[in-house]
């Protein structure tokens, strides 16, 4: 299914990235800080419900997921990275987990898991030690 966000939902923002950043790190706000409103959001009702279970630290307990992108120099590339995450987070959700079914283990399997087990002790009662 292919599903579009219109810009205005998200909320961008520049910010100063955290960590050494010689020169530069007290004049330029390179890094990104993404918002987004998972409630406000025109997303089927499927991604929110799915979203909004998510246990993940990014999204807070209003239901705005917050993305922040510092990793690169630039603040066009911070900005293509926190837009990447976001899209790959709402991709996470899209995928549905097959139910899986309980299977018995085949009579064959258990007998050689036995006998590979008596086997085994066995070999072990033969390491004790030896009585005349």
């Amino acid at each position: 299914m292919n599903i579009s966000i219109p810009d205005d939902e998200i909320e961008l923002s520049a910010i100063r990235a955290q960590g050494a950043g010689g020169q530069n790190v007290n004049k330029v706000s390179s890094a990104i800080h993404l918002r987004f409103d998972i409630n406000a959001s025109s997303l089927p009702e499927f991604y929110k419900q799915r979203l909004l279970n998510l246990r993940d630290r990014r999204i807070n307990k209003d239901g705005i997921i917050i993305i922040k992108a510092q990793t690169n120099r630039t603040q066009e590339k911070n900005r293509e990275d926190a837009l990447e995450r976001l899209k790959e987070l709402i991709k996470s959700v899209a995928v549905v987990q097959k139910v899986r079914k309980p299977t018995k283990a085949t009579r064959g399997s258990q007998k050689r898991r036995m006998d590979s087990k008596t086997k085994r002790g066995k070999t072990k009662a033969l390491r004790g030690k030896v009585t005349e």
